[in-house]
């Protein structure tokens, strides 16, 4: 008979090999791009799936250690980048680079949108040989697509060392979002890239990446509405405070758009206003948010739209709780909520880890 050491000596073999299996299927990856303003570029990334870290920072020049001053001022060599690591069992460079295209101006060589000189230019910093290639292939790609009316000037370079920027930099979009949302809208970048992309096949930069999320038809919405969310949704209604489906829920799970099934906001980020509505301190997905001037009532108030399926939501007001000051009022009939255990079969299984203590 074996001994416990004799055991542990047959079982060895195994567990090396299940050990060398686990390291090759977590094998990562990174692309280093520059996109102008790297606020704008972090968000798109990390909503792909198979992202697991993106970072913002500066390459490409020839300053040690510089600093955000520094590199603004346009005399280090550097621009701004953003650093996205990926698991390429899970997606692609290829389609890295495809949202990539999607979130810039590639044919201004002078910077992108307000930001002006070389350190907003776009570039794509390559590490290997097969890495250039897929660049440069997807660069003739969309030179030869018709998208644009000029040629597309983003530089690939070799890759140089990456140097992390200023902390108050990270996840900007997440610390301040509502000024975020004004400078991509102030910067011309939204209405740029809506106008260019508008009517072409696209990423959308969320956890399904390659989910679609349409608009129906009046008379589709007319089927599959119930008479009160067809209100809300398409009639701008707003259902009654204490007496609608999810204002008191304390469920954990995600709220998807009741039309398209876009996803909207999540529970964790919900709390109890006192006002009898839903709310919510931001959004789970920003893109698929868009925020609209209200002048009816006689008041100044922001509305809040589902990007794909133009849902009336609710409203946005400033008297949110920290760290965001944000209160998205929501109606409940706008909404389908997904629990935790079910978004995996519903096909949202990217969110379950964001419920992970």
């Amino acid at each position: 008979m074996l001994g416990e050491n004799g055991i542990l000596l047959l079982l060895l073999p195994i567990l090396l090999l299940a050990q060398s299996d686990l390291h090759a299927q977590t094998r990562l990856d990174k692309a280093t791009l520059a996109g102008g303003c790297f606020w704008c570029m972090e968000h798109p990334f990390e909503n792909l799936e198979g992202v697991l870290d993106v970072v913002s920072g500066y390459t490409g020049g020839h300053e040690k250690d510089p600093i955000y001053e520094e590199v603004s001022s346009g005399q280090t060599g550097h621009v701004e980048a953003v650093q996205v690591i990926f698991d390429p069992s899970k997606i692609t460079y290829s389609e890295i680079l495809d949202l990539f295209w999607r979130q810039i101006d590639p044919t201004d060589p002078g910077g992108q949108f307000v930001d002006r000189g070389s350190q907003y230019r776009t570039v794509i910093f390559y590490y290997n040989e097969e890495q250039k290639a897929l660049a440069e292939k997807s660069k003739a790609d969309l030179d030869n697509s018709g998208v644009y009316d000029k040629p597309v000037v983003t530089e690939i370079i070799k890759a140089s060392k990456f140097y992390q920027a200023e902390g108050y930099h990270q996840d900007y979009y997440k610390k301040n979002p509502m000024g975020y949302k004004q400078y991509r809208r102030g910067s011309g970048r939204d209405q740029y890239l809506t106008n260019v992309w508008k009517d072409k096949t696209r990423i959308e930069g969320s956890k399904k990446h390659n989910k679609r999320y349409k608009k129906l038809s009046e008379e589709e919405l007319k089927k599959r509405l119930a008479p009160l969310q067809y209100k809300v949704t398409r009639e701008n209604a707003t259902e009654r405070p204490f007496a609608n489906e999810y204002w008191n829920s304390k469920k954990e799970g995600i709220y998807v758009d009741i039309a398209s099934g876009e996803p909207l906001f999540i529970s964790i980020d919900k709390y109890d206003s006192g006002t009898g509505w839903p709310s919510f301190s931001k959004p789970l997905e920003p893109e698929n948010i868009v925020e609209i001037e209200d002048g009816t009532l006689f008041m100044k108030r922001t509305e809040v739209r589902s990007r794909h399926a133009d849902s009336h939501l609710g409203h946005l007001f400033p008297d949110g709780p920290e760290p965001t000051g944000l209160r998205y009022c929501i109606n409940s009939a706008s909404l389908r909520f997904i629990q935790r255990e079910d978004l995996e079969k519903e096909g949202y299984g990217a969110y379950k880890k964001m419920f992970e203590k």
